[in-house]
């Protein structure tokens, strides 16, 4: 069989994607490649859960402009599929008076892409957040929680309802183009198909290289790591608590997450990983690490940043060090409050230059269409940039 679309990655990029193309034309032929057993593993299945206002981003970005498209799709998916979500606000919060200018930033930043705020005094933030110390914070009360998990669920329903068929353990190891279009090879099978999608996330960049896209860029992945407040201590957060971020990275910084299971979530830092897929600190592919440590880009970053970068390893070691970021938010965390959490991997684009990307990334070759770089918030905007991606492939078939 050739199929009329092919996307690899069953992640909620890929799974939107592959939405928005069989909404756009029900008679296609389409497959989902994913080289794990289930779907929405790796990113999308290892985040805190947080539906994005579009706070943060430039204006005019595509973050910025998918994010706000995305949140109200994604909330209205939610309701008409029963997937439970709540529209819970968040605090940014300046715990220092020099950090009042950055927030001020954010403040006009969310005028400028239209979401909603208010700048609340030192005497007000309390009223929000009992436990939260402050000199200032900015109020986002659009921002929300949800389980994406059961969001890729619902996904995967609907579109094998649409047709779709969804392959799992099978990972693409190289292609062969024609005038035809393509064939993908995996071990002992061959996929013949008129266009392919790239949403291979961690893996992005080696697929498109495949197709030989030409890239100044590579995929660095960054662990981030999590704790979460036992139980019986909840109640020190209600809502979502955020520091104001570094404005040179696009690590949004250790919070407090109150998620749509009431449980709290404290993290992520921001560390190297080891291996694509490194979720523990024991967790090393020497292929992934040769790769990242023979990249100039990635010495210019650490170079240049030296000092970020080991006080992210020192917190990854030292609990206490992890705390002591929470007690700058909610002074009464303490040590004994926190247990174990599962850690995600940031799949980040460093430019050769060091700088790292800060917004999405898509490219096309002759028969593909590549999502190079589609970190947070890609949860929250994945059915706004399903449609761009998936028209940007309508357009080749």
């Amino acid at each position: 069989m050739v199929f009329d679309a092919i996307v690899i990655g069953a992640g909620i990029v890929g799974l939107s994607t592959a939405r928005h193309l069989l909404k756009s034309r029900s008679d296609l032929k389409l497959l989902i490649l994913e080289k794990e057993e289930r779907h929405a593993f790796h990113q999308t299945g290892r985040n805190s859960g947080v539906i994005h206002s579009g706070v943060y981003y430039l204006p005019g970005s595509e973050k910025a402009k998918h994010c706000y498209a995305g949140r109200k799709l994604l909330e209205d998916f939610c309701d008409e599929h029963g997937i439970a979500w709540k529209r819970s606000g968040k605090l940014i919060v300046a715990t220092q008076q020099k950090q009042l200018p950055q927030l001020r930033e954010l403040e006009r930043r969310a005028n400028e892409n239209g979401v909603a705020s208010r700048w609340l005094a030192a005497e007000e933030v309390n009223d929000f957040e009992p436990h939260v110390a402050s000199v200032a914070a900015l109020s986002i009360p659009e921002a929300g929680v949800v389980n994406y998990q059961e969001v890729c669920d619902a996904l995967v329903k609907d579109l094998k309802n649409r047709g779709a068929e969804l392959r799992f353990g099978v990972r693409v190891d190289s292609c062969v183009e024609n005038s035809e279009g393509l064939e993908l090879k995996s071990v002992g099978e061959a996929f013949a198909t008129r266009l392919m999608v790239n949403c291979a996330g961690l893996y992005s960049d080696r697929v498109a290289r495949m197709f030989n896209v030409k890239l100044e860029s590579q995929i660095i992945p960054f662990r981030g790591e999590y704790f979460a407040l036992k139980p019986e201590f909840n109640s020190l957060c209600k809502t979502l608590i955020y520091p104001v971020p570094n404005p040179d990275f696009p690590f949004l910084g250790v919070h407090l997450t109150r998620g749509v299971d009431s449980r709290v979530t404290c993290g992520p830092n921001a560390v190297l990983a080891f291996s694509r897929e490194g979720y523990k600190r024991t967790d090393v592919s020497f292929r992934d690490l040769m790769e990242t440590m023979a990249y100039p880009g990635f010495w210019k970053l650490a170079l240049g940043n030296m000092g970020y970068g080991l006080h992210e390893l020192w917190r990854s070691f030292s609990k206490a060090s992890f705390v002591r970021s929470l007690q700058t938010l909610v002074p009464e965390v303490q040590a004994h409050m926190l247990e174990p959490y599962p850690a995600g991997v940031r799949a980040q684009v460093v430019y050769e230059s060091g700088k790292l990307a800060d917004d999405f990334i898509v490219k096309r070759s002759a028969h593909a269409v590549h999502v190079i770089n589609a970190p947070s918030p890609a949860a929250t905007a994945s059915l706004a940039l399903g449609e761009t991606i998936g028209n940007k492939a309508l357009e080749q078939i």
